[in-house]
């Protein structure tokens, strides 16, 4: 029997995140820095609290007239989903279909619950096949 296909497989470890009290200055010279778009937020625990993506960046502050080194990264709140690395990737492909994201933390949950890396839709094109990619853009991006 072939062996299964887990979120461990597909995303990119190595992940980096920007401290909830850094500022949204700080976060897009590290995304600069890091050539992503989108960072991972972490608190003081160094526990997953949220994402922020370069748009959220514009949108959510510049466009408004904030300043961006005057807004911690920790105050763009929304949902957070994430996923277990020991989850399948038809688990992968529902969560992000589901609530519409095309990136995902994933976390080790036996291994303390801590961030161990991302699924992108990058990801997803390199490790699934054309018909789960198919699904993926569908879902996400489909307009009803």
């Amino acid at each position: 029997m072939a062996k299964k296909l887990l979120a461990r497989d597909i995303m990119s470890a190595g992940v980096q995140c920007v401290g909830a009290h850094e500022t949204l200055l700080d976060a897009a010279k590290m995304m600069r820095e890091l050539n992503v778009g989108c960072l991972p937020i972490c608190g003081d625990n160094n526990k997953l609290k949220g994402l922020i993506t370069d748009r959220d960046i514009v949108v959510e502050c510049i466009a408004e007239g904030v300043d961006p080194a005057t807004v911690q990264a920790g105050s763009l709140d929304r949902p957070l989903f994430w996923i277990d690395a020991e989850a399948e990737a038809k688990d992968v492909l529902k969560t992000m279909e589901d609530h519409q994201v095309k990136r995902l933390p994933v976390i080790d949950v036996k291994g303390g619950h801590q961030l161990i890396g991302m699924i992108t839709e990058a990801n997803l094109a390199k490790n699934l096949t054309d018909t789960q990619i198919a699904e993926f853009a569908n879902a996400v991006y489909a307009t009803a």
